[in-house]
């Protein structure tokens, strides 16, 4: 179930490339300042049920900040729970038809990544709007996120604008450089090894400094790492990464 489905029939079949990444979990997200929203998206953390002002999260941040690996977190512990659940990248599937939203209200969560690339596309954002107001109906629970607050976004249909602005607005921080060193800790260990600070500060300061950057170049180096049974020392990183 790593497309985040559950088993309940979906009329529409997602392209097999939509796929929720396996190390897409919350325990393998440092929150850093967003513990709040972390706390809020987990239903492990809820210390009681959703109300219905809940039921409906919308975050926004920028690209680096985290809102897929949250968005696939969620939908990784909805699996955990044995409940019932969907990720929408809307980057990858804005081509396809808005009747892939047919039914799908009455999953137990519904994660919708990136909307801001439906603002100004008539059709895509009246079904956004109808299943907006079918999941209300169904009680479920609905996830959006974007690069800008709902206020910024230039939506055609008003009525869809007012829906966005109806539940709860969490801004994602992004983290600072000493969190970012932490989170890039937390991946090694999550994969399995320890990364000494020195070599952690060797790699950042080599690096944009972006998170998706950062993981990529811990993914090359575990993986070379694996290949030729060394460990990930400053020298080793020099061979691999050419720097």
């Amino acid at each position: 179930m790593n497309r985040g489905f559950g088993t309940m029939s979906v009329r529409f079949q997602l392209p097999l490339s939509v796929q929720l990444r396996d190390d897409a979990t919350f325990s393998n997200y440092l929150p850093g300042p967003n513990q709040a929203l972390l706390n809020l998206l987990s239903q492990k953390k809820a210390v009681q049920p959703y109300d219905q002002i809940s039921s409906f999260i919308y975050l926004y941040g920028l690209n680096s900040s985290g809102r897929t690996h949250l968005l696939q977190a969620a939908c990784h512990e909805a699996d955990q729970l044995s409940h019932h659940s969907i990720y929408l990248p809307m980057r990858d599937i804005i081509d396809y038809s808005p009747e892939m939203l047919e039914d799908i209200e009455f999953l137990d969560l519904i994660c919708i990544d990136d909307i801001q690339v439906l603002a100004g596309n008539n059709i895509w954002e009246e079904a956004i709007f109808h299943l907006f107001n079918r999941v209300q109906e169904s009680g479920q629970r609905l996830v959006i996120s974007a690069n800008h607050a709902p206020s910024k976004l230039q939506w055609v249909l008003p009525d869809l604008a007012s829906r966005l602005t109806c539940g709860i607005t969490m801004p994602l921080s992004v983290l600072n450089d000493e969190e970012k060193q932490q989170a890039l800790c937390l991946r090694a260990r999550f994969r399995g090894f320890e990364l000494h600070d020195t070599v952690v500060r060797y790699i950042f300061y080599r690096s944009k400094k972006d998170m998706h950057q950062l993981f990529d170049i811990l993914e090359t180096l575990d993986q070379a790492s694996l290949r030729a049974k060394r460990k990930i020392s400053i020298p080793f990183i020099r061979e691999v990464m050419h720097w």
